[in-house]
């Protein structure tokens, strides 16, 4: 998994498994103790089992975590639409986040930061307003638990955990 910011500045990136895909897109699972690295820094390592989800269609980029270790239960990436490829997934991460935490509260993250990129790496309008219709649609989803934010993101997290 790679992500870049506007530009091709590298950002976060991170091994990840082919789980198999579904109606909603490609699942992939990532391990307690997996290194997830930003740039050139050094890396971060993840003490707790996650599943992602690169959707079929969509703008954005979803993560499960397991409850070790974190108060966040999911955190989808607002992005530029995901390439998949048989060796990786790239896209191009808009600072948006919307986050489940644990208590079912819904939150959307980064938005100064979203505002100040727009000025630094000038981002064009179309994806600015691409982005937060974006962000609007997943903080709705998230929060009522459409799928695959209700029982299908869980269920691959489960079957990842499982078999394990």
């Amino acid at each position: 998994m790679r992500y870049t910011k506007w530009g091709g500045k590298g950002h976060w990136r991170f091994p990840a498994e082919a789980l198999g895909n579904d109606e909603f897109g490609w699942w992939y699972g990532s391990r307690a103790g997996t290194p997830l690295r930003r740039g050139a820094e050094e890396p971060v390592i993840v003490w707790h089992d996650f599943v992602v989800l690169v959707p079929a269609a969509g703008r954005w980029i979803a993560s499960w975590n397991s409850v070790e270790n974190t108060e966040v239960e999911v955190y989808v990436d607002v992005t530029d639409r995901p390439v998949r490829t048989s060796e990786r997934i790239e896209a191009v991460d808009l600072d948006l986040d919307v986050v489940r935490f644990r208590d079912g509260s819904v939150r959307l993250l980064d938005e100064d930061e979203f505002e100040e990129h727009q000025v630094l790496y000038g981002y064009p309008a179309e994806e600015i307003a691409q982005a937060l219709a974006t962000a609007d649609e997943l903080m709705a989803m998230v929060a009522e638990r459409r799928e695959p934010f209700g029982r299908v993101g869980d269920a691959w997290l489960a079957g990842f955990i499982a078999g394990g």
